[in-house]
């Protein structure tokens, strides 16, 4: 586990875009069993979460067409609810940071560590977005 002083400032880059930070799996199963478009950003305290995946995940949402669910749930600290969210990421790897794009709790978009390792916020935003307007 990571000390939360670590972690906050890293978690609430996302909760102040509107992301709902996830702690339990019983939030995650809550949140996936929600009709609609979730997506789901598994959060970690490596480079390219703060490089790309953070922020390349927070410029996706600012799409005219995004999803109606954003949650987050923090590798490394939120354990219960990572295993949880990775559970319906399955065929893919446990994977951080990552981000899953489900509609109505069917995962149909994942972005794994080696899709955004190495690539700007920008090129991950824009492959969100793609996934958003071919969806909504």
């Amino acid at each position: 586990m990571y000390p939360e002083e670590l972690v906050k400032p890293m978690e609430a880059a996302l909760i102040n875009a509107g992301f709902t930070a996830l702690k339990t799996a019983n939030e995650v199963e809550e949140s996936l069993s929600k009709k609609g478009v979730t997506l789901v950003m598994i959060n970690s305290v490596c480079g390219c979460a703060a490089g790309t995946a953070r922020p390349g995940a927070i410029m996706s949402v600012q799409n005219d067409k995004k999803p109606h669910h954003l949650v987050t749930v923090f590798a490394g600290v939120d354990a219960a609810a990572v295993a949880k969210a990775r559970e319906f990421m399955v065929p893919f790897p446990p994977s951080s940071p990552s981000i899953a794009l489900f509609n109505d709790g069917e995962l149909v978009h994942m972005l794994e560590r080696h899709h955004i390792e190495g690539r700007p916020a920008e090129v991950i935003a824009a492959n969100l977005i793609d996934a958003y307007n071919d969806l909504l």
